[in-house]
């Protein structure tokens, strides 16, 4: 359903018992900059309205999991602040084609990708953790981000054939794949 390759590590899980304040803070970061490439393919893609009300209703969502996210850490007594992000946006990023109409399915196949990853590390935060309160917050959050891998992935095929989109998504997510298996040594959602 995913169309994740591999499964999260258990460096991963590591890295949340350990920088668990620092991964929430993240969280928040990631649901901004979900919200903004969601903007980004709506302003790019404007002539196409089912897109462009997709991307309406992935925006507002995006932003009030934001407001979700900055109202746990407010609770906890976790200061917002700045973060470097980790290197796994970019270097998925970097495998969008450039010419279109192969630019727009890599756009929306990588941001489903996204999505997808954030579905499954959701579901493993809702699994490990002991704190009630972020167990029923990430069991809440799974099903929007699985909706969303599914919308991005069924807006590429109006750009490209079914089974081009397909071909192109299993090796997108091959690639994707590496770049989560590479990781980054500081803890971070997507890390």
């Amino acid at each position: 359903m995913l169309s994740l390759r591999s499964p999260s590590s258990e460096r991963w899980i590591a890295l949340v018992d350990a920088h668990l304040d620092e991964i929430l803070i993240d969280h928040a970061h990631c649901e901004k900059k979900a919200a903004g490439v969601a903007m980004n393919l709506l302003f790019s893609y404007v002539d196409h309205v089912d897109l462009a009300r997709a991307m309406t209703e992935i925006v507002n969502e995006e932003l009030e999991h934001f407001r979700l996210v900055l109202d746990l850490l407010e609770r906890r007594g976790i200061p917002f602040r700045k973060l470097a992000p980790s290197s796994y946006g970019q270097r998925l990023h970097e495998r969008i084609r450039k010419d279109e109409p192969a630019r727009a399915v890599d756009r929306l196949l990588v941001a489903g990708l996204i999505e997808a990853r954030s579905c499954e590390r959701f579901s493993l935060l809702a699994d490990h953790v002991a704190d009630a309160e972020l167990k029923a917050f990430y069991s809440g959050l799974f099903e929007s981000e699985a909706r969303h891998h599914s919308t991005y992935v069924r807006l590429a095929c109006n750009f490209l054939p079914e089974d081009d989109v397909r071909e192109r998504l299993s090796h997108l997510a091959v690639e994707e794949a590496a770049i989560i298996d590479r990781g980054d040594p500081f803890p971070r959602m997507h890390s």
